[in-house]
């Protein structure tokens, strides 16, 4: 499926451009964002690599993910990943530049693509793999009914040490039951 745009409550997800490497840098080569995902910051020339390889892994057939662009505002804020891994299981990965950290952007965009992994792809399974300390990160995953599973020692090397992970992970049947009881309360 490409090209994918999907639109969420406050966040437009949609396929990398080639201009998106600078605005990425913002997010891939800040510290205050790097710290908590599994690579170090990234210079212009990674950032811009980082940016051709989502736009070359989209027109593969079949897709091995879905790497999206967070749009915030007509405005580039992120992105959130969606990598096979499996059979019907996928990877929640996401980063929001940090000046808009606390505006639901993450819970959104992640909500958006969970969704669309459990109605458009037929995925059975999503987890998510969070360092310790991003309480930030818990809890957006809880927020959206992910279940605590456990912890996978020293899970990924970066910032110069192993890091520990906690494991979060929803099926699609408990995502139903979710979005059936949000639907019922929303007007």
């Amino acid at each position: 499926m490409y090209p994918v745009t999907l639109t969420g409550r406050v966040v437009t997800l949609r396929e990398f451009r080639e201009d998106d490497a600078a605005a990425s840098l913002s997010v891939v080569g800040d510290d205050r964002v790097t710290q908590w995902l599994s690579f170090n910051s990234r210079g212009p020339a990674e950032a811009a690599e980082m940016v051709r390889g989502a736009m070359a892994r989209a027109q593969l057939e079949p897709r091995s993910e879905y790497y999206l662009a967070v749009e915030h505002e007509t405005e580039f804020a992120g992105f959130v990943r969606l990598g096979f891994d499996g059979v019907k299981a996928a990877k929640l990965g996401y980063a929001i530049h940090a000046d808009r950290w606390g505006k639901g952007l993450a819970t959104d965009a992640a909500r958006t693509l969970i969704g669309f992994g459990f109605t458009k792809l037929g995925l059975h399974r999503i987890s998510a793999a969070i360092g310790p300390e991003n309480l930030a990160s818990v809890a957006v995953v809880e927020r959206l009914g992910m279940t605590y599973e456990g912890r996978i020692r020293d899970h990924v090397f970066t910032n110069g040490a192993w890091r520990d992970s906690l494991l979060y992970s929803i099926l699609e049947a408990e995502w139903a039951g979710i979005e059936s009881a949000s639907a019922a309360v929303t007007p």
